[in-house]
């Protein structure tokens, strides 16, 4: 029997399809997802903080341990991948990995939990982002909710950080602070590791996740180098794999930098013999090791 109209497939791509009827199926299973706990080996304890209830954003923070009562720490906003469509704060591989950043770099780690498509279409991720970072920074002159932010960041050490769609989110959240500026906090340096944008034909998929695209040059997908130039942060350190689609467009994120007039200092590493991500399939390995103390090595720089 031929296939109801309803359930005729008109747009496929990597992480969902979508039917006639307007429905959505993602394609890949949910990641595995773990509670906030404390670290029995390394001392870091995380917790869950709802910052906005409508819509909803959240944060997981991870904290390392103290050497001393009033210690502060530098801040790294991390802003998890998953092609706006899935993964969470408290997928198992993002946890385990914030909270290893955190005990290796001596750094608060506050990860972002954004809106995912179907349910919120970009923007929100972006939206639910800049919301968490300006959470954040209400805390620099010490008023803030959140003791962990009060009493330990050193606000005029924040990182911003994100792999994949989550780099693409982290670039934005620089540009609006180059743009307009973020009181009490100075954004020190960024990370992006193997980040989304456009010159792929995963384009076509950002674009269906975005209704209020401006086409193949809206500046989220593909920043020019007015852009570039107004990045609210000094350093730059860019990953790309080998053997990743994206590998391309990080690199040419890399040229479009230094071309941009920008007054910071950009590096890239490229992780030989290597796919999209590949860390989060093995935290353990050699290979994520090196990507890992690289990442830490730059957020422990002075």
């Amino acid at each position: 029997m031929a296939p109801s109209a309803a359930n005729e497939v008109v747009h496929e791509f990597p992480f969902f399809k979508v039917y006639k009827d307007s429905r959505v199926e993602l394609v890949w299973p949910e990641c595995p997802k773990t509670p906030p706990s404390t670290d029995l080996v390394t001392g870091v304890q995380s917790k869950d903080v709802i910052i906005s209830k409508e819509p909803q954003v959240s944060v997981r923070m991870f904290l390392p341990e103290l050497k001393t009562p009033n210690q502060k720490l530098p801040l790294l906003l991390f802003v998890h991948g998953g092609g706006f469509v899935m993964f969470s704060s408290s997928a198992i591989p993002y946890h385990v990995l914030c909270s290893k950043v955190a005990a290796d770099a001596g750094v608060i780690v506050v990860s972002v939990e954004y809106g995912l498509f179907p349910a919120r279409p970009i923007p929100a991720c972006y939206e639910d982002s800049w919301e968490a970072l300006q959470w954040v920074a209400s805390h620099a002159d010490g008023s803030g909710s959140e003791p962990w932010l009060s009493n330990h960041a050193d606000f005029g050490k924040v990182f911003l950080g994100g792999d994949s769609g989550g780099g693409n989110i982290s670039h934005t959240l620089a540009f609006r602070v180059g743009s307009i500026g973020l009181p009490g906090v100075k954004v020190v340096g960024m990370i992006l590791v193997h980040p989304f944008f456009g010159g792929t034909e995963d384009d076509k998929m950002w674009l269906y996740m975005c209704p209020s695209n401006s086409g193949l040059d809206d500046p989220r997908l593909n920043p020019g180098l007015e852009d570039l130039a107004r990045l609210g942060c000094g350093r730059v350190l860019i990953f790309v794999a080998e053997k990743d689609d994206l590998r391309v467009v990080g690199k040419n994120y890399y040229e479009k930098l230094k071309k941009s007039g920008w007054k910071g200092s950009v590096e890239i590493v490229e992780n030989e013999n290597q796919v999209h991500c590949f860390y989060l399939h093995n935290l353990n390995s050699e290979k994520a090791a090196e990507l890992i103390h690289r990442f830490v090595s730059f957020l422990k720089q002075d």
